[in-house]
Order: C-alpha cells, then structure tokens, then sequence
C-alpha cells in the first residue's frame, strides 16, 4: 500500500556504497520528476543525475561532509532557473504548439505569464522557479519510496560552492535542493530504529466543510 511505502522511507543516514540502485528505478524516479505539475507548465528548473564517484567526492566536503552522497551510487541535484526570460517562455510555448498546436488562448495565456513575471526582479522569480523545483522533490521522495529506494533530501550544503563544481551559473541555474538515492545500511544508522514522528492529524489538518 502507498501508505505503508511512505511509512517506510525515512531519510537515511548511513547508505550501503555496495549495494546501488538498479538503473531501471532511477529512471523510473526521474520520469517522475518529469511528469510532477508546474505552474503554468514551465517546469522552471533542471535535473542533474550524477553517477560519477570522483564529481559526488568534490560535492560531499561543501554539503556538511554528509556521507550519502558519496555512499549512495546516485546523487540528484535540483538546479531552479536563475529568472524568468522570454527566451525560456518562448521555447515552452513552442514545445505546446508543437504537441497541442496553436491557439489564440494558448498565446494569449503566454503572453500574459512573461507581462507578469519579466517585470519582477530576478530574486522573486527565481524563488518562484525554486517552488517548482520542490514540487517535484515531493514526487521523487514518494516515487522512491514506492521503488524500495532511500533517499536522503537536502538543504545543508553551499549552494554558490555546489553551484562553481557544476558551473550552473553559466547555463542560468541555480542549485536549490540535493536528493542522494542508495540503498540503507542496516547497521550503523541511528535514525533507522527509530520510529516516524509526525503530528497528529489533529494538530495539523484543519476541516472545513
């Protein structure tokens, strides 16, 4: 059950370098990425799938000397556009003309969405892409536990550092968030016996009917 799935990941402390994800799951997790909503269907952000152990090494000592990220054989990194620009709009519309065709709505909606957002300074819109880019986080995390795969979210790194070793600024991103996939070791990793806390349904959903 889905349920039970969700019950089961936890965010791994300790992953097994000798046991890595099969390929077919991670293709399975980024085709989930893919699919995840985005306002307006921009999907204003980019995915990078690192394998390479000697690229995840120059990574690991600037994200807090975290260990997953060089014991899990797969690290994700989510990289937000730096802003919005009528080239990057332009080319989505292209892509809807493309698949759906033309339509006067379908400009008209597009133009409205740059006369809205190429006006706003950089750092919003930047912030906006960043939400998009967590949006579809949550469908890895949950993609990933229906798999049977760990995985470890995280904030606690330098994004300016990570940013320079991955020479994101010169393509117009941003990395905002890391997601290393592996597999848990059973032994060594104090969060695992631990039971999950969340609040209570009580003290977090408020019912309006």
């Amino acid at each position: 059950m889905f349920l039970d799935k969700l019950n089961w990941r936890y965010a791994a402390k300790k992953m097994d370098p000798s046991k890595p994800v099969p390929e077919e799951k991670i293709a399975q997790i980024v085709e989930a990425i893919r699919m995840a909503p985005s306002s307006s269907g921009v999907q204003p952000f980019e995915l990078l799938v690192i394998r390479n152990k000697d690229l995840r090494e120059k990574i690991r000592p600037v994200s807090w000397d975290q260990a997953q990220i060089t014991d899990g054989s797969h690290l994700l990194v989510f990289a937000a556009w730096d802003n919005y620009t009528a080239e990057r709009i332009d080319a989505v519309v292209a892509q809807m003309v493309e698949e759906r065709g033309d339509s006067d709505l379908l400009q008209s909606y597009y133009t409205n969405l740059k006369d809205m957002l190429l006006p706003r300074p950089a750092e919003i819109n930047h912030a906006h892409a960043a939400h998009q880019a967590y949006i579809a986080l949550g469908f890895a995390l949950a993609a990933a536990a229906e798999l049977g795969v760990d995985s470890t979210p995280m904030e606690g790194f330098d994004p300016d550092q990570v940013d320079e070793i991955l020479d994101l600024r010169s393509k117009g991103l941003r990395a905002k968030v890391l997601l290393p996939l592996g597999t848990r070791a059973e032994d060594g990793d104090w969060l695992l016996p631990m039971p999950k806390v969340r609040k209570s349904k009580a003290a977090l959903v408020t019912e309006i009917d």
